[in-house]
């Protein structure tokens, strides 16, 4: 018997309080949380919504009408001097724009003065002071309630012990967030894995449960640091601003972030913003959004306090990282080389900026070991904000009927058989012939990855394919203006004629296909779809063989002896013997012949470096913003030198480069001892050729 839409409602209320009651527990009571802060709050979202549109569901118990959380019994209780009131949340600019409107509305234009500071992702933290000394320290509580930390907290050095300055001998309840940096945390984590002991979900929870340990040896030994953004009573001391209580807090010997701006008005709110979203990444520390105050402390206590939160400021929050959403089915993708993905298809949510409904499981064995089924309540999130991933399923929300997924037996492209190696995780189509690997190996030609085609993408390319206009990649060049203007989408206008690709479209990617011709050598072997030959492999085979023909001939002679391929950096035996096996297909000779034939670019670029450098083998990494250059014209340059450009530190790593605002990567080099160059270095080092040593100056300079 099917259940009414009422009771359906009903039952999803009910499992979403049992699910946040748990995650609650886990966080408040046990320090010890088993899911992102963002899937947590798209929980308590959608209960709210649920509620707001059927009230009579509501119940006293609900975590929805409870605010904040009680202190545990692990820690005395400690009263703050005044409530520590969480804050409403914009979730987005137009969010934001409205409450300016409303701000604007209700203040005179004298009054609207706004002050923006990054939300550090971390705990809150109450330090009272009396006579200029640290009396007491607690957490942020229930609001008004926290819980004495103090023991602890003296172990962060950043904490002042003592005011300084003109604040020396005040009494007075400073507000700020704990946190661990970047690279703190990633060492924290090593040495939990090293330990046996579980990792931390985040440096927001890892900073939590630092926090509240019974023994302050081990809070000492964690790294937290501070940020403090406000004062409990600043009219108390004679401020006017929060602009100037900012001010006061770092004279008395705070740490406060150097990244707070006084706005005029909405449009320099948007630009701080925008500006905060787009250096996240390059910050040592985790920020989630911005949080945005009216300066005017007399106008803050004018516009007062909903029971909730005050109405002079509000939170921007940054598209939210991970999110909960429904697995609706899992159907399998066919990639070029045969493999048989399955993908999760789920309620379209947004992640990091940008809506998702889909996300690759990557194979059998994954979907179970994360447990997923169809019908689940999942956590899905866009690994390093790219990539849609999902994380796994939230087993307290699993229906009854939720069903289990087996990788089918037939392939669902062509019905061929499926066949999964020995040894290898990937189930693959082992008919050749399949018309679903066809399209895949067009569209990896086509990536931006290869050889950029942009705007022929995969309805284009299913429809050229359908026309029997492009069997194979080297068709692309025989494709005229008029053959893709007339192109059949396989769609009806209102008034039942074909929609056809039309004389714009078809003009720009005729033009594509034009520059796709003189692309590098490197981006051909990456179209080419050869198993194991990603970007950078494809960059290394370029630069050792310098000419497509290289490989021809390597594939042609005996394999008798050295191998040439196997030889070079990064390469190896598995990667030379697919090189191998590509380049001895006469299948795949052809086509290179027609691709040659096309106009197609075959050799590598000339090196602007003749012969060998200094910074020949060597590897480096840039983090941070440079003044000068974009990382991507440093990275252009140190290549044509010779030196090899990576994205991750490791004791192999020669140098690191590091502009303003570096993170977790300039952390990581210190921790292992990788030498440090500035922008001044790196810009001495282009010009001269030569390296730092070379240059009489030192091994390891100052990161900005």
């Amino acid at each position: 018997m099917s259940l009414s839409v009422d009771s359906k409602v009903a039952l999803r209320i009910e499992a979403l309080r049992r699910e946040i009651l748990f995650h609650n527990h886990r966080y408040y009571v046990l320090d010890s949380p088993q899911i992102n802060d963002d899937a947590y709050d798209d929980m308590v979202r959608e209960l709210r919504s649920l509620e707001a549109a059927h009230p009579d569901l509501v119940t006293v118990d609900s975590p929805t009408q409870r605010i904040g959380a009680a202190p545990s019994e692990l820690f005395a209780p400690v009263e703050h001097a005044r409530r520590m009131y969480s804050l409403d949340n914009a979730m987005d600019l137009e969010e934001l724009s409205r409450w300016l409107d409303r701000l604007r509305d209700s203040l005179p234009a004298a009054q609207c003065e706004l002050v923006c500071e990054l939300k550090i992702d971390g705990s809150s933290l109450a330090l009272t002071y009396s006579d200029g000394l640290l009396l007491r320290a607690a957490t942020r509580g229930d609001g008004r309630l926290g819980e004495d930390v103090t023991a602890n907290v003296r172990t962060i050095k950043d904490v002042p012990l003592r005011l300084l300055g003109e604040a020396e001998g005040s009494s007075v309840e400073v507000r700020g967030e704990v946190y661990l940096p970047k690279g703190v945390f990633a060492a924290l984590n090593e040495r939990q894995q090293e330990s046996g002991a579980p990792s931390f979900a985040n440096p927001r929870n890892a900073a939590a449960g630092s926090l509240r340990q019974k023994d302050p040896s081990v809070t000492a030994g964690r790294g937290l640091a501070t940020f403090a953004y406000a004062i409990a009573d600043p009219q108390a001391l004679g401020l006017t601003r929060q602009s100037e209580a900012i001010e006061w807090l770092r004279e008395a010997g705070f740490r406060v972030n150097p990244d707070v701006k006084v706005c005029a008005d909405e449009s320099e709110v948007f630009e701080y913003c925008r500006q905060a979203l787009e250096r996240r990444d390059d910050l040592g520390y985790e920020i989630d959004g911005v949080v945005i105050k009216v300066d005017s402390l007399a106008t803050q206590e004018e516009l007062g306090y909903t029971s909730k939160a005050p109405r002079w400021a509000i939170a921007y929050k940054f598209p939210p990282q991970e999110r909960t959403t429904i697995l609706r089915d899992i159907r399998v993708q066919i990639g070029r080389t045969g493999a048989l993905t399955p993908l999760a298809e789920f309620d379209p949510v947004s992640v990091a900026g940008s809506t998702i409904a889909r996300a690759t499981l990557h194979n059998i064995d994954e979907i179970r070991r994360k447990d997923v089924r169809i019908g689940d309540t999942i956590i899905v999130r866009k690994a390093g904000d790219v990539i849609p991933e999902v994380v796994g399923p939230v087993l307290g929300m699993r229906p009854a009927d939720a069903e289990v997924w087996e990788m089918p037996d037939a392939c669902p492209g062509c019905g061929g058989g499926v066949w999964r190696p020995e040894g290898e995780v990937v189930s693959r189509c082992v008919n050749v012939a399949c018309p679903a690997q066809r399209v895949e190996r067009l569209i990896h030609w086509s990536s931006r990855s290869a050889m950029d085609l942009e705007g022929m993408g995969s309805e284009v390319i299913t429809r050229l394919g359908e026309a029997g206009l492009v069997a194979d990649v080297s068709d692309f060049y025989q494709l005229t203006a008029d053959q893709l203007a007339a192109l059949d989408m396989g769609r009806l206008k209102q008034d039942g004629s074909p929609v056809v690709l039309g004389e714009v479209v078809a003009a720009k990617l005729v033009d594509a296909i034009a520059a796709s011709r003189n692309r590098s050598l490197a981006r051909v072997l990456a179209g080419l779809g050869i198993r194991h030959v990603g970007v950078n492999v494809a960059e290394a085979l370029a630069q050792a063989a310098g000419s497509i023909d290289f490989f021809v001939e390597y594939a042609a002679s005996s394999a008798g002896g050295p191998d040439p391929v196997a030889e070079v950096e990064g390469i190896g035996p598995v990667i030379a013997a697919s090189v191998r096996a590509f380049f001895g297909n006469p299948e795949n000779i052809a086509l290179i012949e027609r691709l040659r034939a096309a106009g197609v670019t075959m050799v590598a670029e000339a090196q602007v470096a003749a012969g060998p450098t200094p910074f020949a083998g060597l590897s480096v990494v840039l983090t941070g913003t440079l003044g000068t250059m974009t990382r991507e014209q440093a990275t252009e340059r140190l290549k044509a030198l010779g030196a090899k450009v990576t994205g991750s530190v490791s004791a192999k790593t020669s140098y690191v480069i590091a502009g303003a605002e570096a993170g977790s990567k300039l952390a990581k080099a210190e921790a292992l001892g990788v030498p440090v160059l500035g922008e001044d270095e790196l810009a001495e080092m282009l010009v001269s050729g030569r390296l730092p040593e070379q240059l009489g100056g030192s091994e390891s300079g100052e990161g900005s």
